[in-house]
C-alpha cells in the first residue's frame, strides 16, 4: 500500500507484464501514458492495430486490452499495489479503455498477486493435447476465475460442444470465401520462417503448430492455405474439452470484462498445469455467434471459445519494445 506516485521504474515492470496478454493474431492493439504527478497509468486502444474485417465491431480488441489491464493488476498486486480501476472513464474518448490509479489504500488482492509467476509462462498451444477429461476440482476453479471478473465460464455437455465444433468448421469455410479475412490473416500470420529483421508482432511460422491430421480440436489454421513444405502434421484430440466464456451484456465494458476473465482464467489454467488455445472464428460471424451459445445457461453472449488440456505447452510469440507501447509524462 502507498500514498505516493509509482515510480517510473516499477510502471514499466507493471507495462512489460501487462503486454505479455494475448491478443487477436497478436496485433498488440493498445497504449499506455502514465502521468507521474498523479500516479495514473491510462490504457488506450490503438486504433493502428484493428482488424477491419476480422473484428469490425473491434470486440476482439477490447478483450486484448481487457487481458492485457488483468496482467498489469497481476503485476500491480505482486508488487504489493493495490490499483483502483475506472473502465472507459471518459465517455466522449472511446479509446481511453481504462484509467489505473496506483495508489490505492486498499490491501493488495493476493489471489491476484500467486498468479504472477504464470504470466510469464502462458503462450496460446496449438499442439494436440491429451484426449482425458479436466478434473471437476480444477474446472471449478476455472469458473471461479471468471466469476471473479463478472463473467461465466461454461463446460458445455456432449451436444453442445458438438454444435460449436460445427460452427467453427463453419466458420472456416466463410473465412475461406472472404477474400478480406484471408489478407488480413496473411498480414498478421507470418507463414515465412524469420529473417534478421523478425517482426515484433503477428504469430511466428513456428507457433502455428502441426496441422491437423484427425481429429476434432477447434485449432485456427493460421496458414490459410499458404504452403508450408516443413510443417508436421498431427492427430489432435476426438473429444476436445471445449468451454466457452461469456458475459450476460454485450457492450466495451463488457468486453473489457470479458478480457480480464479471459487473462484470469488463462493464468489459473497455466497454474493448475493446462495449456490452451483459444477460437474466435465463430464469434467472428453474427449469423453463427448466436448459435454458440447454450439456451438452457444464463449466458448472454459468448465471447471467447476455449480448447483446454494437458499438452505441450506453445511457443511464445513476438512483443512490441517497451517504448512502442508506454510514454511517461
Amino acid at each position: 500500500m502507498t500514498a505516493e506516485p509509482v515510480d517510473a521504474r516499477t510502471v514499466e515492470t507493471l507495462v512489460a507484464d501487462a503486454v505479455a496478454a494475448p491478443s487477436q493474431h497478436n496485433a498488440q492493439p493498445w497504449r499506455f501514458r502514465y502521468l507521474r504527478d498523479i500516479g495514473v497509468l491510462r490504457l488506450y486502444a490503438d486504433l493502428m492495430r484493428t482488424l477491419p474485417h476480422t473484428d469490425p465491431q473491434q470486440r476482439g480488441l477490447h478483450m486484448s486490452c481487457g487481458a492485457a489491464l488483468l496482467n498489469l493488476r497481476v503485476a500491480a498486486a505482486a508488487a504489493a499495489l493495490a490499483p483502483v480501476v475506472r473502465l472507459l472513464p471518459e465517455p466522449g474518448y472511446p479509446d481511453l479503455l481504462a484509467e489505473v490509479h496506483l495508489c490505492g489504500s486498499s490491501p493488495p488482492d493476493t489471489a491476484l498477486a500467486l498468479l504472477r509467476p504464470a504470466v510469464g509462462r502462458r503462450h496460446s498451444s496449438r499442439h494436440p493435447f491429451q484426449d482425458e477429461e479436466i478434473p471437476a476440482a480444477i474446472r471449478e476453479g476455472l469458473c471461479e476465475a471468471a466469476t471473479a471478473e463478472g463473467a461465466q465460464l461454461l463446460f458445455p455437455g456432449g451436444w453442445h460442444v458438438r454444435s460449436v465444433l460445427e460452427l467453427v468448421r463453419e466458420a472456416e469455410e466463410w473465412e475461406v470465401q472472404d477474400a478480406g479475412v484471408r489478407d488480413e490473416t496473411a498480414r498478421w500470420a507470418h507463414a515465412e520462417p524469420p529473417g534478421a529483421q523478425a517482426p515484433s508482432d503477428g504469430i511466428p511460422a513456428e507457433a502455428f503448430g502441426p496441422t491437423c491430421r484427425r481429429g476434432d480440436a477447434p485449432v485456427r489454421d493460421f496458414a490459410a492455405g499458404r504452403p508450408m513444405p516443413d510443417r508436421p502434421r498431427a492427430s489432435f484430440e476426438r473429444t476436445p474439452n471445449i468451454a466457452l466464456l461469456g458475459t450476460a451484456d454485450d457492450g466495451p465494458v463488457d468486453w473489457l470484462r470479458a478480457g480480464q476473465a479471459l487473462e484470469r482464467v488463462l493464468l489459473r489454467a497455466t497454474a493448475d498445469g493446462l495449456v490452451a488455445s483459444v477460437t474466435s472464428q465463430p464469434l467472428e460471424w453474427p449469423d453463427l455467434r448466436w448459435a454458440a451459445r447454450d439456451p438452457l445457461s444464463a449466458m448472454g453472449h459468448v465471447q471467447m471459445v476455449l480448447r483446454l488440456g494437458h499438452g505441450p505447452e506453445g511457443q511464445p510469440s513476438p512483443r512490441r519494445p517497451l517504448d512502442d507501447v508506454l510514454d511517461i509524462v
